[in-house]
């Protein structure tokens, strides 16, 4: 078969891009290749921004599907050392491409076609649909393993989206990897295939003329308004943030010193940690 002409494509800095074909009538596929794992970084994150604008404002109403050139990786994430240190990111860059997905006037389906792991299956749960790749990949929240809180929006996506709050549970404080049909049956996913499968589900479902009516877009915000709203007011989740981290400070002074009086009292003296 011959390949799909692109109906675009755009660069991502320094060595990536994102190339977007019609596989079926009215269906976009946004394919995405920045190597090594498509990190989610300024200019990825900008460029995607830019292709949804683009399919939105350019073209017929439709269906958009994402996925990766790259075959062990979906996406593997933010930059995470670099995300933290600038003050910005989130707020301009990883924020809006979110709000972007999330309410977004046509449906989309994340193709999971490798790994998706902490922002990379973040980003996934912003479509409204998933499928995976049933022979490669794991989806897995591991930022236990490193270190890292869960931002508001981070966090709410999923208690929305999952229906059961176990495994939501085991993904969080266990970094749990959950291959294709772990996933399915956790309900992180709606399918298993690649391109066939999902225009299979596409045409079955009649998804690419649900956008024609206009309110694709207002109501999925109403149906997501808790995470909605943390990406729109980061202002305000940072400063909510903040100052829950000096209340637990103020809570774990606390608990030093009725330790430190329960083992005065004792005449006993702690561990060395």
């Amino acid at each position: 078969m011959a390949p799909i002409p692109a109906l675009f494509t755009l660069p991502i800095d320094p060595r990536g891009s994102i190339f977007c074909t019609q596989p079926s009538q009215r269906v976009y596929l946004l394919t995405f290749d920045s190597p090594p794992d498509n990190r989610l970084t300024p200019a990825f994150c900008t460029a995607l921004v830019l292709a949804l604008d683009i399919l939105d404002r350019r073209y017929p109403k439709g269906l958009v599907v994402t996925t990766s050139a790259i075959p062990k990786f979906y996406s593997n994430g933010l930059d995470y050392e670099s995300a933290v240190k600038s003050k910005t990111f989130f707020s301009d860059v990883l924020y809006p491409l979110w709000r972007r997905f999330l309410t977004y006037p046509m449906p989309t389906v994340a193709l999971i076609n490798g790994h998706a792991f902490a922002g990379g299956l973040m980003t996934a749960m912003m479509h409204d649909y998933r499928f995976m790749n049933p022979h490669r990949g794991y989806v897995c929240l591991n930022e236990v393993e490193f270190g890292a809180p869960l931002m508001p929006p981070m966090s709410s996506i999923f208690r929305q989206k999952l229906p059961n709050p176990n495994t939501y549970r085991t993904m969080v404080l266990e970094a749990k990897r959950f291959n294709a049909l772990e996933a399915l049956q956790e309900g992180i996913v709606d399918g298993l295939g690649m391109v066939p499968e999902v225009l299979r589900f596409v045409e079955e479902m009649k998804l690419v003329d649900k956008a024609k009516s206009g309110v694709y877009g207002r109501l999925k915000k109403e149906m997501w308004r808790e995470t909605v709203g943390y990406l729109e007011d980061h202002v305000g989740s940072e400063k909510r943030i903040k100052e829950e981290m000096e209340t637990e400070k103020g809570r774990a002074d606390e608990e030093e010193q009725r330790v430190a009086e329960w083992e005065r009292s004792k005449g006993r003296k702690g561990p060395k940690l």
